[in-house]
């Protein structure tokens, strides 16, 4: 099958982890040299992750390599969590043979949410308060023969409560084990940026793509948190080739979260 990629933006820059962090398969120092760098070295350069901590598609089998605060806001590992090369956004890269969770088959470079500067696990209710995220996303690259990848989300427990899910050229928005809850669109173009936001309160979730709500969710969940970037629906059992260079990849250049 012909691989479904597209490069958006030239001129990525090299990067750097923290000294005090072992970097991690993927990762590479940056070039002093390059100005693009010394502007936004790190994806903290761009998004505000205080409140974020990073799981990567590397370490050992089921047991990925995650980066919590303080040393997230001065880490990056290229390909995987990087800025891009005019410091308006960070990319996401799962590659299909990345190390996996213990609850998930499937790899992910994503930002899960936090509290307390990034000392804590979030955790609330759906009904109490209201909670919001929006992220200015885009995807980028999907996986051969099963170009399936997940860009935003709310988690709950052990499993998806809702997230936007790209299929090939088409966009969902799910509802638990339902991976077709909704049709966004059919024809989503790679490289194509918009505004996913998720608002939770009295038991639902409204679901918004560029500021038009697409759905409504019921959910009493008390659980929940949200993550974004990178989520590959596949891996070496369903894409071909198992290696480094077929990964699914999402562009963000906007994250927030309020709660209120």
């Amino acid at each position: 099958m012909t691989r479904m990629r597209i490069v958006a933006l030239a001129g990525i820059t090299a990067v750097a982890s923290a000294a005090a962090l072992a970097i991690p398969a993927g990762a590479e120092a940056a070039d002093p040299q390059d100005t693009t760098a010394a502007r936004c070295t790190y994806p903290a350069d761009v998004l505000d992750l205080t409140n974020w901590k990073m799981t990567l598609p590397t370490g050992e089998d089921e047991d990925p390599t995650e980066i919590t605060q303080p040393d997230l806001a001065t880490f990056s590992a290229k390909p995987w969590f990087q800025v891009t090369g005019d410091c308006d956004a960070v990319r996401f890269r799962s590659a299909v043979d990345g190390v996996t969770t213990g609850g998930s088959s499937y790899p992910r470079a994503e930002l899960r949410e936090m509290t307390d500067g990034g000392e804590e696990e979030a955790d609330w209710s759906t009904t109490e308060g209201t909670h919001t995220l929006v992220v200015d996303e885009a995807f980028m690259a999907l996986p051969n023969d099963k170009p399936h990848l997940v860009g935003a989300q709310i988690h709950g427990g052990d499993d998806d409560v809702t997230v936007f899910r790209l299929e090939g050229s088409k966009l969902y928005i799910t509802k638990g084990d339902d991976s077709h809850h909704h049709l966004v669109t059919d024809d989503y173009e790679l490289g194509t940026e918009f505004e996913a936001k998720f608002v939770a309160r009295n038991g639902k979730i409204d679901v918004y793509y560029d500021g038009e709500r697409e759905t409504t969710i019921s959910d009493d969940g008390d659980t929940n948190y949200f993550k974004a970037g990178a989520y590959t629906q596949a891996n070496c059992e369903n894409s071909d080739p198992c290696d480094g260079g077929n990964y699914g990849e999402v562009r963000i250049s906007g994250l927030k979260v309020t709660h209120s």
